[in-house]
């Protein structure tokens, strides 16, 4: 199967449309405050609704109260929840959306056990590990780290960019990348041909 591309960190209608029109098969929006990619619920509720139709919607959380990830569900209805924190299992659960769970690739993390823990999850979706920072590092980790074989849909994330993205998937052949910072001209602005030279380097290498 062709590996899916995720463009992260949407933060303009002109940015998500741009992703879509060049082959993105998600888009994904950070409900975290502190980062530099952050919306307000109301602004990315305004872009769900002049999305296409096929489009899967994420929503990017870190360790949010259960009461505030339903009140910005309830302004930004996004398909697909990503939980990028410390989440327990039964915390991912209780929102009535499947989910991805985002592993940092700290040094003594072993995906297996993640894997058991959210067996109901959509994917694991790998990022690099850097101290105080939750994606959108721009930093790749070890791709020789993930094992061959997991009872879970893999994604790589962290430092992905138009110049590494087809080694990663040659390495690793996920089932989908994700991406933000190395498509962008300025953080939270997506740059439209980066966008589309990044989508190809995906599709020359599941060649």
């Amino acid at each position: 199967m062709a590996t899916a591309v995720k463009i992260c960190g949407i933060t303009r209608l002109e940015d998500a449309l741009a992703s879509i029109r060049a082959g993105a098969h998600a888009i994904g929006f950070v409900f975290y405050q502190p980062s530099p990619r952050y919306i307000a619920p109301a602004a990315a509720g305004a872009i769900l609704r002049a999305l296409p139709p096929f489009v899967t919607t994420v929503g990017l959380f870190v360790d949010a109260p259960p009461d505030e990830v339903r009140a910005v569900l309830a302004r930004a209805p996004v398909q697909l929840l990503q939980f990028h924190g410390a989440e327990a299992p039964e915390y991912c659960r209780q929102f009535a959306r499947p989910y991805m769970k985002a592993v940092r690739m700290g040094s003594e993390v072993d995906l297996l056990q993640y894997a058991r823990d959210y067996h109901d999850a959509k994917a694991l979706l790998l990022d690099a590990y850097v101290e105080g920072l939750h994606g959108g590092s721009g930093v790749p980790f070890d791709w020789g780290r993930v094992p061959e074989r997991l009872p879970l849909p893999v994604i790589v994330s962290g430092g992905l960019t138009v110049e590494n993205v087809g080694d990663a998937v040659r390495r690793v052949r996920p089932s989908a990348v994700d991406v933000s910072s190395g498509v962008e001209s300025a953080k939270g602005i997506k740059d439209a041909a980066r966008i589309a030279a990044f989508i190809a380097g995906v599709r020359n290498a599941d060649v």
